[in-house]
């Protein structure tokens, strides 16, 4: 074989690019700069609620009114909703007519966690605590020993509302979860991972000093709620209507010398969620209506009013409708719906060569080789997903390739040793065409997620190209 046709032989094959060694320095420093942001963004913003507050706060900057400000809706004009203060959608009206079909980049902005139980505060061991429930999928075991904050809203019986956020401040307090120290371990540590941290004990320390009150019973636990009704005017009872999340209180840093990646919790899914926000801010003239969907609950199932399962999504829909047309039917709305395109956006597991034998290496995402088509999710016989048609895959990997956006494909883990899913199915019950897409992360579902900055930022590419056309 000649020197020729071996070049002409690798031009016809596939390999994914690295997205560093394919950028100048200009865009290396749009980079970094765009991650700074996003960096501030997610260390603030570590709940559904402070999420959706935020993102509706850029929303409005930019131009954005409540839809229900608007009596008629035409070209150009920019809207959102909020549902419940933890889901929220915007859209652009396009040029073209709406029965010709949204594009939709949508995603979801709650990750794992530990919630406050409705009855969470007791005292024991001369110590007072908050008892839990974890969110999600989680790992209990990396949740113990190290400094968590405390974020929410308390929601008093005369409908006042409390926010809590305790832990991020340099001055704050902070809470932790112990462990049992080795010396004593002896019997924890011929348990499974899975049962050396049990649900139940993911017990939050929060107090130590007693009241100097001979009557009190309780003495660390009256002190706590001393303190709670004179900072924060919360009793014992507040407990029972307030959404409190424990969560970690680190900052989103950079990682590694070269300051690559992106180190943070709530990658999954807020990366997807930054980006998508960005794109819909940064459009110009869509040709078609284009739609951001920052959804909640999906990391349990997306149930619930807030989830994807709800009728928000398709009432939002049908609001967009009757707003554009004179004639409103839901004949009307259902021709949007099947004639939509949709990003389902969400992460992937990046390549982790400490575990190689869960990864299927030839159909494994890698960090720093750009946003992640996923065909399909599910686990084992694809169960749990839809799956995107050939054509439509076609045509977002044409659209990328046109536009210069840095992708690849994988899959989730090996055939039959896991899996996932998004929102992507309940998307696809609209009768829309629907692909899986998003960064790769390391250590998903961790309490400290690491992205590649160069995937979140073409990750932003990707969803602005695809809203623009």
């Amino acid at each position: 074989m000649t020197e020729q046709e071996k070049n002409k032989k690798n031009e016809n094959a596939y390999e994914a690019k690295n997205a560093w060694l394919e950028m100048g320095e200009e865009e290396r420093e749009e980079v970094f700069s765009f991650n700074k942001a996003y960096a501030d963004f997610l260390t603030k913003n570590k709940t559904e609620r402070e999420f959706a507050r935020a993102a509706a706060a850029e929303l409005e900057e930019a131009g954005f009114k409540n839809i229900e400000q608007y009596e008629s809706l035409k070209k150009g004009d920019k809207v959102y909703v909020m549902n419940r203060s933890r889901a929220l959608l915007a859209a652009v009206i396009g040029e073209k007519e709406l029965t010709e079909g949204l594009k939709i980049v949508g995603s979801h902005i709650d990750s794992p966690r530990l919630d406050l139980k409705p009855k969470p505060l007791y005292e024991d061991g001369e110590m007072s605590l908050f008892k839990t429930h974890y969110y999600g999928g989680v790992k209990k075991y990396q949740w113990v020993t190290m400094p968590l904050a405390i974020h929410g809203v308390v929601v008093k019986e005369d409908g006042n509302q409390v926010e809590i956020s305790i832990g991020e401040n340099d001055d704050d307090p902070v809470f932790f979860i112990s462990d049992v120290l080795p010396h004593l371990g002896k019997k924890q540590m011929k348990k499974s991972m899975n049962e050396g941290i049990t649900g139940e004990q993911l017990n939050v320390v929060i107090g130590s000093i007693p009241v100097n009150d001979e009557d009190a019973k309780e003495k660390i636990k009256t002190a706590v709620l001393s303190h709670l009704i004179e900072e924060y005017n919360i009793k014992e009872e507040d407990f029972i209507s307030a959404d409190l999340q424990v969560v970690p209180a680190f900052k989103t840093r950079d990682a590694g010398f070269d300051r690559g990646l992106l180190a943070g919790y709530g990658h999954d899914d807020r990366v997807c969620s930054y980006t998508a926000l960005e794109a819909i801010l940064d459009l110009n003239e869509p040709e078609y209506t284009s739609l951001v969907l920052l959804m909640d609950r999906e990391e349990v199932g997306s149930m619930g009013s807030t989830g994807m399962q709800s009728h928000f999504f398709e009432d939002q829909v049908a609001n967009l409708v009757d707003l554009y047309y004179s004639d409103y039917s839901e004949l009307l709305v259902r021709k949007v719906m099947q004639n939509s395109k949709v990003l389902s956006a969400d992460v992937n597991a990046a390549y982790d060569p400490d575990f190689a034998e869960v990864y299927a290496k030839h159909n494994s995402a890698y960090l720093g080789k750009g946003i992640v088509i996923s065909k399909y999710t599910g686990a084992r016989g694809k169960a749990g997903a839809s799956e995107a048609s050939a054509e439509f895959m076609g045509e977002i990997r044409g659209l990328f390739n046109k536009a210069g956006v840095i992708w690849q494909t994988a899959e989730l883990g090996k055939v039959d040793e896991g899996g996932g899913g998004t929102i992507a199915q309940f998307l696809a019950n609209y009768n829309m065409d629907v692909v899986d897409c998003g960064p790769a992360v390391l250590s998903m579902h961790s309490p400290y997620e690491v992205v590649s900055k160069a995937d979140v930022y073409h990750t932003y590419l990707a969803y602005n190209v695809f809203l623009e056309n």
